[in-house]
């Protein structure tokens, strides 16, 4: 049985997506970010860095793990799918993993900060993430104009990217012309066990067309950013 720490975000959603996916037995204990539960000591037992997601093995001795990619890794091993035992096909899962935790969300988190959740828009900041993040989605594009998945078969990479692209119009970013990665995101969006995995620990609601709720959130986010 894994215990898993999360919340409702990008990370926290590629643990729960790849639990799901794998069909391992988990226990959700949400934290919440809010009141800084993931500062408190307790947790930081866990993770050091007190961030989300994080996990503990209770069938590997309460076996911690932290960093969303490289609980990902652990999960695919310890349940032998979603991640090749091959050198080589291992190694195109994890690059596509390390591109997602190098590349897709720390330039999609950026934009969110300066777009979304700073009180003055700096606009130089906005263009700068924003245009990178786009850049980044054209090389995915690009990359599965002849293939399915990013690497060889569906892996953890797939899941790791698409709990972070998938939220581009939150981003500000745009995937107009981008046919390619259209067409996996929309893919991935069927599969019943991300769906699951991304209404854990609840399910968040579309803010789209919610200016309301769009601000409450920004500010809420202003104060987690702040801790």
């Amino acid at each position: 049985m894994i215990d898993l720490y999360t919340a409702p975000t990008p990370n926290g959603w590629k643990a729960s997506c790849t639990l799901e996916e794998l069909e391992i037995p988990y226990e959700v204990h949400p934290i919440d970010l809010g009141k800084n539960v993931q500062k408190e000591e307790w947790f930081l037992r866990i993770n050091p860095n007190g961030r989300i997601p994080a996990i503990v093995d209770r069938d590997a001795d309460d076996f911690a793990v932290f960093e969303s990619g490289a609980l990902m890794i652990y999960l695919a091993e310890k349940a032998g799918k979603l991640l090749p035992a091959d050198p080589k096909g291992r190694s195109r899962v994890i690059q596509w993993v390390m591109f997602q935790m190098g590349g897709i969300g720390p330039m999609m988190g950026q934009a969110n900060v300066f777009y979304r959740y700073f009180p003055e828009k700096i606009q130089p900041a906005i263009d700068r993430y924003q245009n990178e993040c786009r850049r980044l989605f054209e090389v995915v594009d690009r990359h599965l104009a002849d293939r399915e998945w990013l690497a060889d078969d569906f892996s953890i990479a797939d899941i790791a990217n698409w709990c972070w692209m998938r939220t581009y119009k939150w981003s500000g970013v745009s995937r107009d012309g981008l046919p390619h990665l259209k067409r996996w995101m929309d893919t991935l969006k069927e599969r019943p066990a991300l769906r699951r995995g991304i209404d854990v620990p609840v399910q968040v609601k579309s803010l789209a067309n919610d200016e309301k709720g769009q601000a409450d959130f920004a500010k809420n986010a202003q104060k987690i950013l702040q801790k």
